[in-house]
């Protein structure tokens, strides 16, 4: 039996620990341990309820298999429990390979397990721990990662397609595809973590004349949307509004326009029956060729692919 242990500074998030533990149950040949962080039997959740069960970390012997580190609160504060960090980093050499989910990752890096390897970690924190860990090469955009012998993977749910990888190198493809089937996921998940904050880009912006020119743009994709005409709405330079963009969404003008019109594009493909020329010409694309040329260049996907695994997923057999 391989033994998985999975564990967390309390409070965790919930789903980050019952994801990949349903991942690794409808699998074979693996014994699942919870482990807790303050030598209790429960882990705390951040929902307000706790899981019962676990073993506390310090009573931990032999070896493991598989060491899981999972995000939550608990992880993002900043603050790390050094007896706790230096038993992961203890354990972590009894282990066959060690895994973070979601922002689990600060731990690992923490314990030093991180430096000088490439990492991933929810979308939101990317920067942070790029900025707290400098000796890790933080790559934004992967659902999970590889480096070595140590995994990292993105927000949340990115957590099980990273278990079903797991349990892809442990068992096959047969076995994860079967897993996969019964959980209802993709056995590997089309793109990057872009895809699927979708409309966020718009929310993060403070500075209200910029939000309003986007407010302006959603109702003219259509029109010439180029830095000059851009700059002009602004009653700024075209150089002092390269500034401001690059400063308040970390985009030049050209991929800010980009994502604007990509962003609409993914609204009308979740949410209409239009086709890709249709929704192409109403985002301001020169075609469905060039629509598909940025979607891969913003997203990692092409439209046609988006549509595919987006819309159509959705449609039940006879209903």
């Amino acid at each position: 039996m391989r033994r998985i242990v999975i564990t967390g500074p309390p409070p965790v998030q919930v789903l980050d620990v019952t994801g990949p533990l349903e991942v690794f149950a409808n699998a074979p040949g693996y014994e699942i341990v919870l482990a807790s962080a303050n030598g209790s039997d429960v882990l705390l959740t951040s929902r307000g309820f706790s899981l019962t069960g676990a073993l506390p970390l310090r009573d931990l012997s032999g070896p493991i298999d598989t060491l899981m580190v999972v995000g939550g609160s608990g992880a993002e504060s900043g603050v790390y429990d050094t007896e706790y960090v230096a038993k992961i980093a203890e354990l972590a050499k009894q282990s066959r390979r060690v895994a973070s989910i979601c922002t689990g990752a600060f731990l690992l890096a923490a314990a030093g397990l991180l430096d000088g390897k490439q990492a991933v970690t929810h979308w939101d924190f990317c920067d942070r721990l790029a900025r707290e860990f400098p000796a890790v090469a933080v790559k934004p955009d992967p659902i999970f990662l590889r480096d070595g012998s140590v995994y990292t993977s993105a927000g949340i749910t990115a957590g099980m397609d990273l278990t079903l990888a797991l349990v892809e190198e442990d068992h096959g493809h047969k076995v994860a595809l079967n897993v996969a089937r019964k959980l209802v996921m993709f056995l590997v998940r089309p793109g990057g973590q872009a895809q699927y904050s979708h409309m966020l880009s718009r929310q993060a912006v403070t500075f209200q004349p910029l939000r309003e020119l986007q407010v302006w743009m959603l109702e003219h994709l259509r029109e010439d949307l180029g830095v000059e005409k851009l700059a002009e709405r602004m009653a700024m330079s075209a150089r002092h509004f390269t500034r401001v963009c690059l400063r308040e969404t970390k985009m030049n003008p050209g991929q800010f326009v980009d994502r604007m019109r990509v962003e609409a594009a993914q609204q009308m493909i979740d949410s209409s029956t239009m086709g890709l020329k249709e929704i192409a010409d109403s985002c301001g694309f020169k075609s469905a060729d060039s629509m598909r040329r940025t979607f891969l260049r913003v997203l990692g996907v092409t439209a046609g692919d988006y549509m595919d695994r987006f819309k159509r997923s959705r449609a039940v057999p006879g209903g």
